[in-house]
């Protein structure tokens, strides 16, 4: 799938703060988008088209270790790189989970065991590819700048990001500029309390959003009352496909999460005064599974007038919105990239 070819307004600005211009004007910037299940690169051009893109299985288990992973990484990279003609780039742009200090990027993140303490992520990249701006920010976040940049909430300035998968993070753009926080984290709806006494959490904490909504975690509640699915491996797309079939307890296991997502927008948004939320990710390929009840949780607790006026919508640029995310750090500074 690729993104849109329409440039944004004013067009990208190509000035590095940690480097100088490479590539040239038309030059791709190489995007990498790395999760729980997934290592996904791509060659976005300025305009944020995906114009090429390749992903492999983030190796799992406990025998992985961190080189393991990087050279796993190393090999996508190189790959995609090769195929397209080793063309010039004008710079690395890169969305991993969290948490990870900022802007150093030495990542830790909570569904990644092998990098789960804290792996020099851009550090590695920069020696890999020495002269160009190399910026890393949190995944969820880099979905949340591709739909200020590119998708649902292009031409808005307050917009939450969202995504909900193997773990549940998000971005926020307030004024019309990334919002980074202290440390880098700001926008981490993940570890928003939904239930005080609900189900202990990745982060040590106990009913956070993440906790409850996560695919993995959708899995487990289910699974301890009846649920029984075909695959011993079964995720989040099979239980959803349960729930659409009738099935009661996977159902109530969509209800739940959805639920627990608009409780965390409600909350979100009279904090930030938002405009758009924008939902993506693997579990929000599933609907109004989940949007029904989102939908049906943040009218309950968004009572305040301005807060009503939020939209909740799907992310518009699907699958590939973390690697246009990620290029825009590179492509759209002025808005995206405040740090060295």
């Amino acid at each position: 799938m690729t993104g849109p070819a329409t440039p944004p307004s004013g067009g990208p600005s190509h000035a590095s703060a940690d480097g100088p211009p490479a590539g040239g004007a038309g030059a791709p910037v190489l995007a990498v988008d790395i999760g729980g299940t997934k290592l996904a690169a791509a060659l976005v051009e300025p305009d944020g088209r995906v114009a090429a893109y390749d992903r492999v299985a983030t190796p799992g288990g406990a025998d992985v270790g961190a080189e393991e992973l990087w050279r796993v990484l190393e090999g996508l990279l190189d790959t995609l790189v090769s195929d397209a003609g080793d063309p010039p780039l004008a710079g690395v742009g890169t969305g991993c989970g969290g948490p990870m200090t900022w802007p150093a990027a030495e990542v830790s993140p909570l569904n990644i065991p092998a990098w789960r303490n804290g792996f020099p992520l851009r550090a590695r990249l920069r020696d890999r590819y020495p002269g160009l701006p190399v910026r890393i920010h949190n995944d969820a976040i880099c979905v949340a700048i591709a739909e200020h940049w590119l998708g649902a909430g292009r031409g808005r300035d307050n917009v939450l990001g969202m995504v909900v998968s193997t773990g549940v993070g998000g971005g926020l753009i307030l004024g019309g500029r990334l919002v980074n926080g202290a440390s880098g984290n700001a926008g981490h709806i993940g570890h928003i309390v939904v239930e005080p006494d609900g189900p202990p959490c990745g982060c040590g904490g106990r009913g956070c959003l993440e906790a409850v909504a996560r695919g993995p975690g959708l899995v487990a509640w289910a699974r301890e009352r009846g649920w029984r699915p075909q695959s011993p491996e079964a995720t989040g797309v099979e239980l959803a496909a349960d729930a659409r079939d009738g099935h009661p307890v996977a159902a109530a296991a969509m209800r739940r999460a959805g639920r627990a997502i608009g409780i965390a927008i409600a909350s979100a948004t009279h904090l930030c005064d938002l405009e758009v939320a924008a939902i993506g990710g693997g579990l929000s390929q599933t609907g109004p599974l989940l949007f029904e009840p989102m939908a049906e949780a943040f009218r309950e607790h968004a009572r305040m007038e301005f807060a009503r006026r939020l939209r909740i919508v799907p992310a518009a640029l699907g699958q590939t919105a973390g690697l246009v995310g990620a290029a825009a750090l590179v492509f759209a500074q002025d808005r995206y990239w405040s740090a060295g």
